[in-house]
């Protein structure tokens, strides 16, 4: 008993090129011509696809090869496949010119309001083909989504407590924090602002764990100032925005003030307290050619930055 088609007589990739190549011409020498052969091969091929499948895929009709039903089913289906490979070369190809085609980043509002538009527009300069997925969310949705493999690189002013995690972290710039106010409030001719300055006024903070806000509370415990009240907020940008309105003072980094700066009094705080960018990716994951061609792109924003001449930028 014969063997089922498929088992003992397999079409070879030849043969369906030539197939296909002929479904998409009409002739053999045509279908010669688009993958550069001669036209007894492509009638070769044709006479053992048919032979294997037991199929009569063609008639000839006024020099043309007309496809008969079955032939336009294996087309349709040989289509699929073929489109597969296409997309599997041009993946290569992207592969070849950049690295992983894509990169999916995350980071805080304030650095995707101030920071990393930016960055992002020199990036896609020098890799225009890369498709980018950013996400502003919170540090601690930062360090989730990268510890889940949502994430290749996130980026925070929060150090996100990575010490013994799963993340490695770089640090790519380091400033001081202010102090945003309106600009009628009382505190605009002041220098500088300090905790003693808060005795009386609202304080604008962060309503979780942050590395700023909880450095700043520590200071105005330590100079035993209770500010009058205190509205707490999700984002750095909302503390910029009840400062505008007179609401109250907050501290917050000078990146989202820097969005601000136009609508606010900026103000330099004294203890002086550090803002830290850090990039986080995951441990546990070769970081691609991107990545880190993306990386070294947000420390030349902060090194151009500050070799920058100062007019009030921050």
């Amino acid at each position: 008993m014969a063997r089922a088609w498929g088992v003992s007589a397999r079409l070879n990739f030849r043969q369906i090129e030539a197939f296909r190549a002929v479904m998409l011409t009409g002739t053999t020498i045509a279908a010669a011509n688009m993958l550069n052969t001669t036209q007894p091969s492509i009638s070769r091929s044709l006479a053992q696809i048919q032979a294997a499948a037991k199929l009569k895929l063609f008639e000839l009709d006024r020099g043309r090869l007309r496809p008969t039903p079955e032939a336009v089913m294996l087309f349709e289906a040989v289509q699929r496949n073929f489109l597969g490979l296409e997309t599997i070369e041009e993946t290569v190809a992207l592969l070849r010119r950049s690295g992983v085609g894509r990169l999916r980043l995350a980071c805080t509002p304030a650095l995707g309001m101030s920071v990393m538009p930016a960055v992002l527009a020199r990036f896609k300069q020098r890799h225009p083909d890369v498709h980018i997925a950013l996400r502003t969310i919170s540090s601690y949705d930062v360090r989730e989504g990268l510890m889940n493999g949502l994430y290749d690189l996130g980026i925070t002013t929060n150090s996100l407590d990575l010490e013994g995690s799963q993340l490695k972290t770089r640090v790519v710039d380091e400033v001081a924090a202010v102090c945003v106010m309106s600009h009628s409030h009382p505190l605009t001719a002041t220098p500088h602002v300090t905790p003693r300055h808060f005795q009386s006024e609202t304080l604008l903070t962060l309503d979780r764990e942050d590395d700023l806000s909880d450095a700043w509370r520590r200071a105005l415990a330590q100079a035993r100032v209770t500010p009058s009240s205190v509205i707490e907020t999700t984002y750095s940008a909302t503390i910029c925005r009840l400062a505008e309105a007179g609401a109250g003072i907050g501290v917050v980094n000078p990146y989202v003030a820097s969005v601000f700066a136009a609508a606010l009094r900026v103000v330099p705080i004294k203890p002086t307290i550090g803002v830290k960018v850090f990039v986080a990716y995951p441990r546990h994951v070769s970081m691609s050619a991107l990545a880190s061609a993306l990386i070294t792109e947000i420390g030349n924003h902060f090194k151009q930055d500050k070799a920058a001449p100062k007019g009030g930028k921050r």
